[in-house]
């Protein structure tokens, strides 16, 4: 279920809330030789089926960079931020990846708040986001997202 906040300054105090899960997706062939394509990333372990059946995790990953963008269709079922003029993506601080995800394996995300302030007439929040394998005691990537909103008053 999606957080809903009117206004980027309630979420000012809100540390330590999580947030979701989201649902769960479904990490497919097509979806990794698409990214394939897109960053020219083809190393046989991402889409050589046949070969990665020999390699070292039974089948083909998903490029942790795949898993990590996927940050950004997560992100809006975990939480809604309304009440501003405009927000901005600023990045990422901190990035790990902790288990490769198999094609056929379906993944979702956990949300926790971790740090919100005000800077320069904005509200600031770091949210750690948690990409969790179905069925796998260690989770696909940790990332600490950072964005800023600017709120309407």
């Amino acid at each position: 279920m999606t957080k809903i906040y009117d206004s980027p300054r309630d979420l000012v105090g809100q540390e330590g809330t999580i947030l979701g899960p989201s649902d769960w997706l479904l990490i497919d062939q097509e979806r990794v030789n698409g990214f394939a394509d897109v960053t020219g990333d083809h190393q046989w372990i991402h889409v050589d089926e046949e070969r990665a059946r020999e390699g070292p995790f039974g089948g083909t990953i998903a490029h942790g960079y795949l898993t990590m963008s996927l940050v950004n269709l997560f992100l809006p079922t975990l939480v809604e931020v309304r009440g501003f003029t405009h927000a901005v993506n600023i990045g990422s601080d901190k990035m790990r990846f902790l288990a490769p995800v198999l094609v056929g394996s379906n993944i979702r995300a956990v949300g926790e708040i971790i740090k919100v302030e005000e800077i320069k007439g904005a509200i600031q929040q770091i949210i750690r986001v948690t990409i969790e394998i179905e069925g796998s005691e260690k989770p696909a990537c940790v990332i600490d997202t950072v964005s800023r909103y600017y709120p309407e008053d």
